[in-house]
């Protein structure tokens, strides 16, 4: 990693027990009062990443309004995911600013932004493989109650999560596999497990990263479906490689290409811009296709 790098990783951790502490507090308290309709739920200021050198993620300026459904989009290596790092924490910036609800949160750690409501899935599926889907709910569930670590309690303990677990399995479509151990589950059926589980912790803002990577039509299909049912009264950011899918779900998109943003609006003028359609299809196709349209 770079001496930048370096040095934004030692400011972040130094600073974290005293600004991060305090910034908690502050979203904390003024979630109530945030005029949602106007300022954005999260949003980022110049937020750039580099890698000795090499500039993965460059000046982005994002912005991602409440109730939306809002799409990170571009071509492989667009700097999509490393934004999601970025946001959640698990890398930190080199320059640049992090807000939520107008509050600065690029201090914090990533279990202190989870605790805000930011609950991010992964591209790959986390899920615990030789435990049932309820057990792994409930896991979560655990997780939000603080008590994750009581490892000398029995295991009825948690059965009064169970009506909890349960209903969020019926949420998601898996009350069928409650008892079922996630590593005999299908491909679809474990990401909509993920999605529970991230529901087990009750965000504001769901932060979804490839949610229907290596799925079948169908499987697409009832994912769509899911994040349509449970978007409902949150916000959600999502990377997609499906484009199909992004028309299908998202009010806002926002393209990547190199690490910067490129365009960004609602469906139809990003799929209309010249410069999208070149950085997915390379100059030569756009031109053809500009061509003979």
């Amino acid at each position: 990693m770079s001496a930048d790098s370096t040095s934004a990783n030692s400011t972040s951790e130094n600073s974290t027990s005293t600004t991060g502490a305090s910034t908690q507090s502050a979203l904390t308290t003024s979630t109530s009062t945030t005029s949602s309709s106007q300022a954005p739920v999260l949003e980022t200021r110049g937020l750039t990443k580099a890698f000795r050198g090499f500039t993965a993620v460059d000046n982005v300026n994002l912005s991602v309004q409440e109730g939306h459904i809002h799409a990170l989009i571009g071509p492989n290596g667009a700097g999509k995911t490393t934004v999601f790092n970025l946001l959640t924490k698990f890398l930190p910036p080199t320059r640049g600013e992090i807000l939520y609800r107008g509050k600065p949160i690029t201090a914090l750690k990533s279990n202190q932004i989870a605790r805000l409501g930011l609950v991010r899935s992964f591209q790959i599926s986390a899920v615990f493989a030789h435990m049932t889907a309820l057990e792994n709910v409930r896991v979560a569930l655990q997780r939000q109650l603080g008590t994750s670590f009581h490892f000398w309690k029995s295991e009825k303990s948690l059965d009064h999560l169970n009506e909890r677990a349960l209903a969020l399995l019926e949420e998601v479509g898996l009350r069928e596999y409650a008892d079922t151990l996630t590593v005999e589950m299908p491909y679809g059926r474990k990401r909509a497990l993920e999605v529970a589980t991230t529901l087990a912790l009750d965000p504001v803002m769901m932060l979804l990263d490839e949610p229907t990577q290596g799925m079948g039509a169908e499987d697409v299909d009832r994912i769509v479906a899911l994040i349509k049912r449970v978007s409902k009264g949150r916000t959600v950011l999502m990377v997609e490689h499906n484009l199909s899918v992004v028309s299908r779900l998202c009010d806002q998109i926002t393209v990547l290409a190199r690490g910067a943003v490129l365009a960004e609006g609602d469906y139809e003028s990003v799929s209309r811009n010249p410069l999208v359609r070149e950085a997915y299809m390379g100059s030569d196709a756009a031109e053809q296709e500009r061509a003979s349209a």
